[in-house]
C-alpha cells in the first residue's frame, strides 16, 4: 500500500536540509521496489530489526525494507490560505497528504535568519495552524451551506451529515482544528473534504548539534504542544542527519555510537509516522529475499496478500502463517512445520505485527 507524509514549516526553519537527507537516505536504499522517484519525494526506509533477524536465518540474496515517502511541500507564511507565498500549491499538496510533519525551528544561527526575526516555536506553531485552519474554514462554509439547502429535500443522508459540518465550523470559528471534534465515523464521512487540519501531525524540532536530545526551552516547548494535543513529537538535527545520510551503514552505526544515540533522527521519524497512521509490518521469507510489507492494522490476511499483488487478492485461497517469535526460535520454515508452528488461515484471519506469511492463490 502506498501512503506518504507531507514535509511542512516556516521558511528557514531547517525543512529542506531535512528532505534532502531524506533522499539521500532513500538513495542509499538501492534494492527499494520504487526506484523511479520524483525530486520531491524522499523515501526513508523503515529499520526494523526483525528484518535484519530473519536475513541472519533465511540467508536470502536480498533485503527489502518497507519504507515511508515524504512528500517535499512549499514552506508557508502568514496568508498562505489567502494565496500568499506559495499558500495555493502548499494548500494543494498537503491535501494529498496522510500525515503532516511540522518541522519547528529550535536552533539558534545567525548566518539563517528567522523568517520572523526570532525563535519562538509557539509563535511559528500558531502561524501555520491558523493558516490551515482559515483554508479548512472556508472549505467547510462552501460545504455547509450547499448542504443546508439540499437538507430542505429531507434526504436522511444529507440530514445525518450536517450537524458534523455544524461541529467543524465551530471548531474551526473557534481555532481549533478539525480533528478535536471528529472521530473514526465522522472523519470518515467528511473525508471528501480533505480537510488539512483533520490529518494527524508529527511536530520535528529541528535542534542545533549540541542539543540532540532536545532538552533546550525550545526543543521542550513543542514537546509540550505535542503532548498537549495527542501528536506525535521527534527530535532532529537536520545538519547530523546530512552527514548520516552519506554514510555507509558500518560508518552509521560507529558515528550515531560517537553520539550517544541508537538510531538516526530520520529512523524516528519514520517510525512515528508508521505508527500514527495505524500500519503493522508484516513479511515474506525465501532464499530469494526476504522482504517487509505494509498493510493497516486490523488487515484481513487477503488485503495483505494484495499489497504484494492484485491477483494474490482476488485469487486468495489461503495463507500459511508463521510468528516471527515462533520463526526466531526454530530457526526456520521447515523447523516451525515439524513442530505444528505453521498455520493454515482463511480470508477471516487478521493480520499481526511480525507475521511471515505465503500466500496460495488461484486465478
Amino acid at each position: 500500500m502506498g501512503f506518504n507524509c507531507g514535509i511542512i514549516g516556516l521558511p528557514n526553519v531547517g525543512k529542506s536540509t531535512i528532505f534532502n537527507a531524506m533522499t539521500a537516505a532513500g538513495a542509499e536504499a538501492s534494492n527499494y521496489p520504487f526506484c523511479t522517484i520524483d525530486p520531491n519525494i524522499g523515501m526513508v526506509p523503515l529499520r526494523d530489526p526483525r528484518l535484519y533477524r530473519l536475513e541472519e536465518f533465511v540467508k536470502p540474496e536480498r533485503v527489502v525494507p518497507t519504507a515511508v515517502e515524504f512528500v517535499d511541500i512549499a514552506g508557508i507564511v502568514k496568508g498562505a490560505s489567502k494565496g500568499e507565498g506559495l499558500g495555493n500549491q502548499f494548500l494543494g499538496n498537503i491535501r494529498s497528504v496522510d500525515t503532516i510533519a511540522h518541522v519547528v525551528r529550535c536552533f539558534e544561527d545567525p548566518q539563517v535568519v528567522h523568517v520572523e526575526g526570532k525563535i519562538d516555536p509557539n509563535g511559528d506553531i500558531e502561524v501555520i495552524e491558523t493558516e490551515l485552519i482559515l483554508a479548512d474554514l472556508e472549505t467547510v462554509d462552501k460545504r455547509l451551506e450547499r448542504t443546508v439547502k439540499a437538507s430542505k429535500s429531507g434526504d436522511k443522508a444529507i440530514l445525518e451529515v450536517l450537524p458534523i459540518y455544524e461541529a467543524l465550523k465551530k471548531a474551526l470559528e473557534e481555532g481549533r482544528p478539525a480533528r478535536s471534534v471528529l472521530n473514526e465515523e465522522t472523519a470518515a464521512a467528511v473525508k471528501d473534504l480533505s480537510l488539512l487540519t483533520a490529518k494527524p501531525v508529527i511536530y520535528v524540532a529541528n535542534v542545533s548539534e549540541d542539543d540532540l536530545l532536545g532538552e533546550s526551552p525550545a526543543a521542550r516547548a513543542v514537546s509540550e504542544i505535542a503532548e498537549k494535543e495527542g501528536a506525535g513529537f521527534v527530535v532532529i538535527c537536520g545538519k547530523i542527519e546530512s552527514e548520516i545520510a552519506e554514510l555507509s551503514e558500518d560508518e552509521r552505526a560507529e558515528f550515531l555510537a560517537g553520539l550517544g544515540l541508537r538510531e538516526a533522527g530520520l529512523d524516528r521519524l519514520a517510525a512515528a509516522a508508521y505508527g500514527l497512521l495505524g500500519l503493522i509490518t508484516y513479511f515474506t521469507a525465501g532464499k530469494k529475499e526476504v522482504r517487509a510489507w505494509t498493510v493497516e492494522a486490523g488487515s484481513k490476511a487477503p488485503k495483505a496478500a494484495g499489497v504484494i499483488h492484485s491477483d494474490f487478492e482476488r485469487g486468495f485461497i489461503r495463507a500459511e502463517v508463521i510468528s516471527y517469535d515462533d520463526f526466531t526460535r526454530c530457526g526456520s520454515e521447515a523447523a516451525c512445520r515439524e513442530k505444528g508452528l505453521l498455520r493454515l488461515e482463511g480470508k477471516d484471519y487478521v493480520v499481526k505485527d511480525g507475521d511471515i506469511m505465503h500466500f496460495r492463490f488461484n486465478v
